[in-house]
């Protein structure tokens, strides 16, 4: 299916949310350190009981995730892409990647040459970003709808 990178997250129940969003769609979820403590009680009690139905790792480094992951497309959401994440066609094994609460991606991931494209979620002008679980399950759920929501029922 689809890959979530979390870049850096900073919010662990933004973490709990995306487990129980990779194990609702198949998706893996891949966390890049530094992070918080993974036993912190708000991941838990976001993820509820989906942890163990949700494949989770977590890579030491981007280079790390990276040399795992790719050869995949890697996707970078950020709100200064001019590509909607509505304009791809994704294809499964795609790494959508997202970067920490308040920031976002620092310029350097962005820039990285094996980022494929940059892509946006649109909203109302003035508005800083959106929720960092609420933007992964948008394009987590565009990327599986294109596939007629593949295995789901």
């Amino acid at each position: 299916m689809f890959r979530i990178l979390f870049f850096e997250p900073r919010i662990a129940g933004n973490t709990g949310n995306a487990i129980r969003l990779a194990a609702a769609t198949g998706s893996e979820l891949h966390l890049v350190d530094p992070l918080f403590d993974l036993e912190d009680t708000k991941l838990k009690r976001a993820g509820l009981d989906y942890h163990d139905l949700a494949v989770v790792t977590v890579h030491q480094t981007l280079d790390a995730a990276l040399d795992q992951l790719l050869p995949a497309r890697l996707f970078a959401f950020t709100t200064q892409a001019t590509t909607r994440y509505t304009d791809i066609s994704y294809v499964p094994g795609d790494i959508l990647m997202f970067g920490p609460e308040p920031t976002g991606l620092p310029a350097e991931v962005l820039d990285d040459a094996r980022v494929t494209d940059q892509l946006r979620l649109p909203m109302l002008a003035s508005r800083r970003s959106m929720n960092l679980a609420n933007c992964a399950s948008i394009a987590v759920y565009e990327a599986w709808r294109q596939h007629d929501f593949a295995d789901g029922i």
